[in-house]
């Protein structure tokens, strides 16, 4: 029983029902409750209609466009330009698939670090291979560019654009009926989410958003593969880390992205009918790496003597990860795309009940940070200036292990990589990359 006491309104305190309709003021006082919240949900949804509009304004096929990337005070814009005969010819030439059963599919993220190993294995197995990329400037855009001339060497071209420009993604489309999309176009990083919060937003919600927006509109819809992060298991202390663990604990924004992330493919596959795999990588390292990975910096600062920061959990606790070597994970990327079955919706609308997985990748041996600085010295014949700090509170986790079972089972991943291996082709690759162009390629100072 629920007692109401008042004594402003004249009602008394007596148990059992109360019949709210003897009282004006307290019809007066529901009206208002719910014009309030009518108000409240009616200005969320139209700002919210406003801002899918601002960030997806159309523009012609072979016009210019500029992006204003998350809330950075620099509000940098991305200008490029795309469209007309020549460039829809090489879109074309790209895509084309050269073997027997191949696939067509979009790369988002081409130039990144994955995306540059994906789409050279895509390619030479024959499948038709387009990239898409901003090329912006979380780190030396060089890198990128010479990713690029890479893999234009093979016959791949990157589109230079944004997954949130969204008459670019229809356009492509419309040019070609890819059949499958590798998504791995993201705002990476875990520490840099506390000084631009808003490129993570942008990159890994809206844009999120904007290609599934694209893909479950699209005839025939696309089979979607897509890079969730071992980022959303978060605090999460039972390894190691299984798909059927706990994920509602992150412990950075970024992580918060991702998990955002599978909780929108969850939508789009029960509405729309999208096949839909996640993949969340551990730790990926190796050639052509990203340059704010602990390994990379690590490699760079021992050289040039400079210390480099190691940091200590609780009580002097081991700080350990699952580090994966990138060929490994392609490997793991190319089977999620070779066993992903067809959507089931057209043109917006879906059929009936379609695939949707999300797995591990992993290389399921975690590797003390410390462990990791030895092999760098022994391999560079130099020893490293260490500080060991405490762990700070800016999302970084202590410990990340992979459990793999499921992603053995159903796309035969096996990691066959040790970090020991993997890091001496790391270091072949670094030596030559920043030798062999001076300061045009030099690493960040």
């Amino acid at each position: 029983m629920t007692q109401l006491k008042t004594h402003q309104d004249g009602i008394p305190s007596t148990p059992g029902k109360i019949k709210m309709d003897r009282s004006p003021y307290i019809h007066r006082l529901r009206w208002q409750f719910s014009l309030a919240k009518l108000t409240f949900w009616s200005c969320l949804f139209l700002g919210l209609i406003l801002l899918f509009f601002l960030r997806s304004t159309p523009s012609s096929s072979s016009s210019s466009y500029s992006l204003l990337s998350g809330t950075d005070s620099t509000r940098r814009s991305l200008v490029s330009t795309w469209g007309g005969p020549d460039w829809e010819k090489r879109v074309r030439d790209s895509s084309k698939i050269r073997s027997h059963n191949g696939i067509s599919v979009l790369v988002t993220g081409a130039a990144g670090f994955v995306g540059t190993h994906v789409s050279a294995a895509l390619k030479r197995r024959g499948d038709g291979v387009l990239g898409l990329d901003n090329f912006n400037d979380y780190y030396d855009p060089r890198l990128k560019r010479s990713r690029q001339a890479r893999l234009e060497r093979s016959g791949v071209f990157i589109v230079e654009g944004d997954i949130n420009d969204s008459a670019l993604l229809k356009k492509l489309f419309d040019v070609v009926a890819f059949t499958h999309v590798m998504h791995l176009a993201a705002q990476a990083g875990v520490r840099y989410a506390m000084q631009n919060p808003g490129s993570y937003v942008n990159s890994n919600i809206a844009g999120l958003v904007s290609l599934f927006e694209v893909c479950k509109s699209a005839n025939p819809q696309p089979s979607i593969v897509w890079a969730s992060s071992s980022s959303v298991y978060g605090l999460n202390n039972k390894v190691p880390f299984s798909e059927r663990d706990r994920t509602d604990q992150p412990a950075s924004l970024y992580a918060a992205t991702k998990k955002a992330g599978e909780e929108i493919a969850h939508t789009y596959n029960h509405i729309y009918g999208l096949s839909i795999t996640g993949l969340r990588f551990f730790t990926v390292y190796g050639p052509w790496g990203r340059p704010d990975m602990a390994y990379f910096f690590f490699t760079r600062d021992i050289l040039k003597g400079k210390p480099i920061p190691i940091f200590e959990g609780p009580n002097h606790g081991t700080v350990a990860r699952d580090f994966t070597y990138v060929d490994d994970i392609v490997k793991g990327c190319l089977g999620s795309l070779d066993t992903a079955e067809k959507s089931t919706g057209s043109g917006g609308k879906k059929k009936g009940p379609a695939q949707l997985r999300i797995f591990n990748l992993g290389n399921t041996s975690p590797v003390p940070v410390t462990t990791l600085v030895s092999i760098l010295e022994r391999l560079l014949k130099k020893k490293a200036n260490r500080v060991m700090l405490k762990m700070p509170r800016n999302g970084d986790v202590q410990f990340t292990h992979a459990n793999i079972t499921l992603a053995q089972t159903e796309l035969g991943y096996k990691p066959t990589t040790d970090l020991q291996t993997g890091l001496k082709k790391f270091v072949r690759w670094y030596l030559s990359y920043y030798s062999d162009s001076g300061s045009k390629k030099r690493s960040d100072e």
